[in-house]
């Protein structure tokens, strides 16, 4: 899934806060299909992460009950205007994406 995500990466000098929109299904496997009344399988992000400067700054384990396209947002500290930050997500499914955004 080729540019699955929407970044927005900034610092206030000390603090970094990072918010990101993933496009994403993120289906439960318990939903039904309302034309087959068939489920429709489980497909979500299993887990989000994000690094800057060769550190993991932030990482979530996250599950079939967040809502379509999820959003995150986080902050850290360790990060300079200019510096890259590399955002990736693994699926149930093995499907993933990674991207990275410099930080303003």
């Amino acid at each position: 899934m080729a540019n699955s995500m929407k970044v927005r990466a900034k610092t206030d000098g000390e603090i970094t806060t990072v918010k990101v929109l993933v496009s994403h299904p993120m289906e439960t496997g318990t939903r039904k299909n309302s034309n087959t009344g068939e489920l429709i399988p489980a497909h979500y992000i299993q887990e989000f992460k994000a690094r800057a400067n060769g550190k993991t700054v932030f990482k979530g384990n996250v599950g079939a009950g967040i809502s379509k396209n999820p959003y995150f947002a986080f902050k850290f500290k360790g990060a300079s205007s200019g510096d890259t930050i590399t955002l990736s997500w693994l699926d149930n499914k093995g499907a993933s994406d990674s991207m990275q955004a410099k930080i303003k």
